[in-house]
């Protein structure tokens, strides 16, 4: 099956949202915002599920959302907790192409602001530092192209994007007759 989605991930901050627009309308795809669709089908805002259910309660309902987006020819941007549902980052895996928005520790610090408001998933006691530590081992083990921010625009960004995900899919099709 030929995968006609391209799903960002990477810690909050990096820009999928940002850059996932910005991609979508340059290859004439849908944009979904995975932290939207979450909110729609709750009927509550991110930060008021974690409040409610708690950082695992929260992080079912992405998972479980997350596992269900159908949609084709289309930008998905995830949230950055989407890397801990193996069922969603699965799925995700089989419908699109996963690419690692990465970004240094120093340049995300300076980049966010308040993490609760973003509906950043932190459990008790941890620390943007802990959790970047946490969760870079998640975004490599499931990532098919990585793309590496440090130092760049947002245009230099999704360049660089359309580049590696273009010589990916001239790759993989290299061999189909």
């Amino acid at each position: 099956m030929e995968k006609k989605n391209i799903v960002l991930i990477g810690m909050p901050g990096v820009g999928k949202s940002t850059i996932g627009v910005v991609l979508a309308k340059v290859l004439g795809y849908h944009f979904v915002d995975a932290d939207i669709v979450i909110q729609e089908q709750e009927g509550r805002l991110l930060h008021e599920i974690i409040e409610q259910e708690g950082v695992d309660g929260f992080i079912a309902v992405e998972n479980r959302v997350n596992s269900q987006i159908n949609v084709e020819r289309a930008v998905i941007s995830t949230g950055g907790s989407v890397v801990y549902g193996r069922e969603a980052m699965e799925h995700l895996s089989e419908i699109g192409t996963v690419i690692y928005l990465k970004i240094d520790y120093e340049t995300l610090d300076e980049r966010l602001g308040n993490l609760h408001g973003r509906g950043v998933v932190l459990r008790e006691g941890q620390d943007l530092r802990a959790l970047y530590e946490e969760r870079t081992p998640l975004y490599e083990k499931y990532a098919q192209l990585t793309v590496d921010e440090k130092g760049l625009t947002v245009e230099e960004t999704l360049q660089k994007i359309l580049k590696i995900y273009d010589d990916f899919e001239k790759q993989n099709h290299k061999n189909i007759p």
